[in-house]
């Protein structure tokens, strides 16, 4: 018997993408961790993860089955592209002949025989070939054959010690299918992981992990948002931007159009977030594209994140305003993400956006907000998930650009989902009014935390030469009503030519 580790710093990677990063580098070796869920959240894939990261490093392991067979498991990586050649299985299961009245007991009872039956298998296997990696499956079938608490825990407990003892790094798989919910292995265990599966009322289910668990380590707590793909699990660390402060300049970013500089008081700051807001129709996607084809043309890198409108529909609207984001995508400067509402998680949103801020996003545009928060509308305090979200990419000095639609059209009862002065450190508002038979459009910054801004209320339209943001309302009254009042003696120097009185 070898010494067990007492290096608490000394980690094995658990295989999972994401799954380390919140386990503060991994499972502290020699130690036995207990893995529980409900049928159906992947506990066998993430232990056969466990064992492939084993085999890349050269080590012996072994996944000990009382339960699924070694079809079901050979099936379960095939479906997932691995190559089970080096992962010893002991199939500990009952074969039919259990069933033939001549193996009854009848003086023993029944589970005194298997358990020890059980136990003896377990152990040989262990000596023979000496793992540094074990998987048993499951701990419900121990459970039930244990039949008293007291004897199933004395069972766990006698295999933690044999096994810590060989050296072994041991992960016990949990169902809950046994007949008492206790929290026996819990108590017992090094490190305990909690596997989720959460029903929608529309689009795919939501997996969540969690650490229970971790005896002397500072893991990343609350729930992480975790997808099964081809090649096994891939968890999704909850944000925290606590963890990356840091001071960024304030340099500001230049729309291109002189006027909307001005209003805007020179540009939208690096490190702060902009709502664009207004209802539908109003151009604040096309403002968006105008900031980002601006950065791209100075050379800087920009992301579009789109929960409604096709990726191909803004590429030819935007080259209608005379800006053309297909270069750029060409280019390597701008990517356009199209995200499938039902099927995201908020963790796995968060993961995309952070990486292209790794990839070297400097402006990142989030159209829309509405559309995100309707995506998910059975998570709770996703105005919170975003809020995390834009105070970590303000720390990375990311402009954010986000943009928030206002149910209504015309007239005093507009309404916003989203809480502006929550998420946004500034907002610019675009709004139709009525004037002469005709809807127009207003601009004005209602919001900036750094800086000073206009205050006023100018026109804005878009044709084929871009975006104009044209004069002061200043003789109208109301344009924020939707139908404002004007003097007509003043009317034409305020509109368009081709509007003018």
């Amino acid at each position: 018997m070898q010494n067990q580790n007492t290096d608490t710093k000394r980690f094995l990677s658990t295989g999972v993408q994401g799954l380390d990063t919140i386990l503060a580098g991994g499972l502290t070796s020699d130690r036995l961790y207990l893995i529980e869920g409900e049928p159906g959240t992947d506990k066998t894939t993430l232990a056969l993860q466990f064992l492939q990261e084993g085999l890349r490093n050269g080590e012996s392991v072994i996944y000990i089955t009382l339960a699924e067979s070694q079809v079901e498991l050979r099936a379960v990586a095939q479906s997932h592209g691995w190559n089970m050649d080096g992962i010893h299985v002991e199939d500990i299961i009952p074969n039919e002949n259990i069933l033939h009245p001549d193996n009854q007991f009848t003086i023993f009872h029944p589970s005194e025989i298997e358990m020890g039956l059980t136990t003896q298998r377990i152990l040989e296997a262990i000596e023979k070939y000496k793992p540094s990696r074990v998987v048993l499956d499951s701990l419900s079938e121990l459970q039930l054959l244990a039949e008293s608490p007291l004897r199933y825990r004395r069972q766990v407990l006698a295999l933690k010690q044999y096994l810590a003892g060989k050296g072994c790094t041991t992960l016990f798989l949990d169902d809950r299918t046994a007949l008492s919910g206790d929290l026996q292995v819990r108590s017992v265990a090094h490190g305990v992981i909690t596997l989720e599966l959460i029903n929608q009322d529309y689009g795919s289910e939501r997996r969540r992990v969690r650490i229970v668990k971790y005896r002397g380590i500072a893991f990343r707590g609350g729930t992480h948002d975790y997808k099964i793909v081809t090649g096994g699990l891939v968890v999704f660390p909850r944000l925290i931007a606590a963890h990356t402060r840091a001071y960024v300049s304030n340099a500001q970013l230049s729309s291109g159009p002189a006027s909307l500089d001005a209003l805007t008081g020179g540009g939208l700051d690096e490190g702060t977030s902009t709502l664009i807001s207004g209802p539908p129709g109003t151009g604040k996607s096309s403002l968006c594209a105008q900031y980002v084809y601006a950065a791209t043309q100075r050379g800087q890198k920009a992301a579009m994140f789109l929960f409604e409108e096709a990726s191909n529909n803004l590429l030819r609207r935007s080259a209608g305003l005379g800006m053309d984001l297909l270069s750029a995508i060409d280019r390597g400067m701008l990517d356009i993400v199209q995200i499938d509402p039902a099927e995201m998680a908020p963790g796995e949103f968060m993961q995309a956006v952070t990486a292209a801020e790794a990839g070297g996003a400097r402006v990142i545009v989030i159209d829309s907000l509405n559309g995100y928060l309707k995506a998910m509308p059975d998570e709770r305090f996703l105005a919170t998930h975003m809020h995390e979200l834009l105070t970590y990419l303000g720390q990375r000095g990311v402009v954010t650009i986000l943009v928030g639609v206002q149910t209504g059209i015309i007239g005093g009862a507009m309404s916003s989902s989203v809480d502006a002065s929550y998420i946004a450190d500034s907002v610019i508002m675009l709004r139709y009014f009525e004037a002469r038979g005709k809807v127009r459009q207003a601009i004005s910054v209602f919001k900036k935390r750094l800086g000073v801004h206009e205050r006023t209320i100018r026109s804005f339209s878009m044709s084929a030469k871009g975006i104009f943001v044209g004069d002061v309302l200043t003789n109208f009254h109301g344009i924020l009503t939707g139908v404002p009042t004007f003097d007509d003696e003043h009317c034409g120097a305020l509109l368009d030519d081709e509007d003018a009185c």
